[in-house]
């Protein structure tokens, strides 16, 4: 049986640091609009402490999260263990993302590697974490992290990645304010 809490405890944060992908997933308000779920990877995820967690965002062809967060702050995220003992941990909260420049992005940059290409630190405060089997996942090896988004970041450059982002980031595919600093440049 699977135990639900408020905050992360030994056995769920041993879990989630021992795993190389996570998933990240929100929505927009409402019965319309489109539920985003997203893949993430390389050493981006952070413990702050019992009940906040953070991760570093990359630049990318879509906004959903960071709009989404703009407009209702709900965000849920999930390990699966793909190795070892079958376990899943989710973590339900309200989520911010920080952009670069600001007070908190700055405070909190230094606790994650150098890497081209960040777009943002989401941070998610969380309410609900909950652990439950994962009998039906399957059993992967990991062979490495792809090396293609750090490429594709540099060969754009800080004037490519910045022009892609006022392109693709400045709202989401329903229509949502993506970046702010996107709004703010034009």
């Amino acid at each position: 049986m699977g135990k639900v809490q408020e905050t992360i405890d030994l056995g769920m944060r041993e879990l989630i640091l021992a795993q190389k992908m996570f998933f990240v997933a929100s929505a927009p308000s409402g019965p319309g609009g489109h539920v985003n779920l997203s893949p993430k990877g390389l050493d981006t995820f952070r413990i702050l402490d019992d009940r906040t967690v953070a991760y570093l965002d990359f630049v990318g062809s879509g906004v959903e999260t960071i709009a989404h967060l703009r407009e209702n702050g709900r965000v849920v995220l999930m390990f699966c263990a793909f190795e070892g003992p079958p376990k899943i941990v989710r973590l339900h909260g309200r989520g911010e993302a920080l952009e670069p420049g600001t007070a908190e992005f700055e405070r909190l940059r230094p606790t994650f590697p150098d890497a081209v290409g960040v777009r943002s630190i989401i941070v998610v405060h969380v309410a609900r974490a909950s652990d439950s089997c994962g009998f039906a996942v399957p059993l992967y090896e990991y062979k490495g992290d792809r090396q293609v988004l750090g490429a594709w970041a540099e060969k754009k450059g800080e004037e490519g990645l910045a022009d892609y982002q006022r392109k693709k980031n400045a709202e989401s595919i329903d229509g949502l304010p993506g970046l702010r600093w996107t709004s703010d440049a034009e």
